[in-house]
């Protein structure tokens, strides 16, 4: 049992079977949408009597959960959040997202900021940045801690690594929020 064995994986430590499973019904949930689900998922977290170590990435998915749900709801009465950003990309634009995060496709993986205006979704960071207009992204979605952007004709997608399950979810609701405004009403 030496480097052959640990490169195989036997030595690395178990995962609880029953964790994976509620990782995929936690992806169920989330891509779902609405507030059915987190009180069963948190149920079952905490039916599996596991340490709060062993469970802290699922209390921040969960939580992440909760917190996309009170932003849906606050969205529905208030309209989409107003965040105060000093970037001078936004170059006066009303800014509804703002967060750290990484772009892991890309070379050297630029670490930046992302922000979204009512008329694009803005990088700031590596050597290029980038910015694209809503009407260039045909759709918006999240994988795990990754905010996933697909523009028109499925040509290149943009991958954002955000630093909290929080704020994935929360750009990929925001993000779905600016792209069903820009569509006429009753198109798909």
């Amino acid at each position: 049992m030496g480097l052959i064995d640990w490169l195989k994986g036997r030595r690395a430590p178990l995962e609880d079977s029953r964790l994976r499973g509620w990782r995929a019904a936690w992806a169920h949930a989330a891509s779902a949408g609405g507030s059915h689900g987190i009180v069963q998922l948190a149920a079952e977290l905490d039916a599996f009597g596991l340490s709060e170590d062993d469970v802290e990435i699922e209390r921040e998915m969960l939580e992440a959960l909760r917190d996309r749900e009170a932003l849906s709801a606050k969205v529905r009465s208030a309209g989409l959040p107003i965040v105060e950003t000093g970037h001078r990309v936004v170059r006066g634009e009303p800014c509804h997202y703002s967060a750290p995060a990484s772009m892991p496709d890309e070379p050297g993986q630029p670490a930046g900021r992302l922000l979204f205006t009512s008329t694009r979704a803005i990088f700031v960071g590596g050597p290029d940045g980038l910015a694209a207009a809503w009407h260039s992204i045909s759709e918006a979605g999240h994988i795990e801690r990754d905010l996933v952007l697909t523009r028109n004709g499925r040509d290149r997608i943009y991958r954002f690594r955000c630093n909290a399950y929080g704020d994935a979810l929360r750009a990929a609701f925001i993000a779905g929020e600016l792209l069903a405004r820009r569509r006429p009403p009753g198109s798909l």
